[in-house]
């Protein structure tokens, strides 16, 4: 525990953000730095991992141990860095492109594999970076992209649903505009021992101008439980803008065998193949 109390502004960098005016991703980033004042968390003691996008751009922004690493690969990091490294406060962030599509298949594993991190997804149903493309997210009748004029007519993957059928300890929705319930979570996240998954509504001003209505339409209504099918259930009557916590399990979290570890010289032998002639 620090010596004095630790402050959000403390969690944050010199950098000025390049996030257009208005992006969600500002509150995000408040909330997370009133997450870590509020654990009482020294800089030093966590590390941000992200991946490609908007979103990613966190790590810079923020003044403890950050990683910005290639499309859709946060949480295989993430993952490594938690399991070698169990006293740092591991947290992996992204968008809804970078951790729904390229990154789908490591956010299914992460969910299952349930190392101790926590996993805050910015969705904004668009890729900002990349000129407003239709995302995984993004409703099939959205026709305001030039590559999809007449909507993708593809459904929208739902993130909370994938997220408990793979398995995840740790599911809940928060809302950009409302940084210190998102705080919250955050910290009830990190504080989770295993897998967190915060799915963050953060409106994108520029390529969705209709999400800076969302605040009119974000509401409470989550019951937490740890059953899984009472969190289906919650989940068929969901409109998408229900926030709070909505499942969290008493599974333990992935932890190795540190009986069973050997060193890297042990391990080499292991592998040794004797010459010809057996010499």
């Amino acid at each position: 525990m620090p010596e004095t109390a630790l402050r959000p502004k403390d969690y944050k960098s010199g950098v000025k953000p390049v996030w257009c005016p208005g992006c969600g991703d500002f509150g995000v980033l408040n909330a997370l730095t009133k997450a870590l004042a509020g654990l009482e968390l020294r800089a030093e003691e966590v590390a941000f991992i992200s991946g490609i996008g908007c979103s990613s751009r966190l790590p810079a922004y923020a003044a403890v141990y950050g990683f910005h690493g290639v499309h859709g690969r946060a949480l295989p990091v993430a993952t490594g860095l938690a399991i070698a490294r169990p006293e740092l406060t591991v947290v992996a962030m992204g968008g809804d492109g970078d951790g729904f599509s390229i990154g789908g298949n490591h956010f299914l594993h992460a969910c299952r594999r349930n190392a101790n991190l926590t996993y805050v997804v910015m969705d904004n149903a668009v890729y900002g970076m990349t000129k407003g493309q239709a995302s995984p997210t993004t409703h099939a009748d959205w026709e305001g992209s030039k590559l999809t004029p007449e909507g993708t007519h593809v459904p929208a993957l739902r993130p909370l649903e994938l997220a408990l059928s793979a398995g995840a300890g740790f599911i809940a929705r928060g809302f950009s505009g409302d940084p210190n319930t998102l705080a919250r979570l955050i910290a009830e996240g990190i504080e989770h021992p295993g897998f967190a998954f915060i799915h963050v509504l953060s409106p994108c001003p520029t390529y969705r101008p209709e999400q800076m209505q969302y605040k009119s339409h974000v509401h409470g209504g989550f019951e937490p439980t740890d059953d899984r099918r009472q969190a289906f259930l919650q989940l068929l009557d969901d409109d998408e803008f229900t926030q709070g916590l909505l499942f969290r399990s008493t599974a333990p979290a992935y932890t190795p065998d540190t009986a069973e570890s050997a060193d890297t010289a042990s391990i080499a032998e292991q592998f040794a193949v004797a010459p010809p002639g057996g010499g």
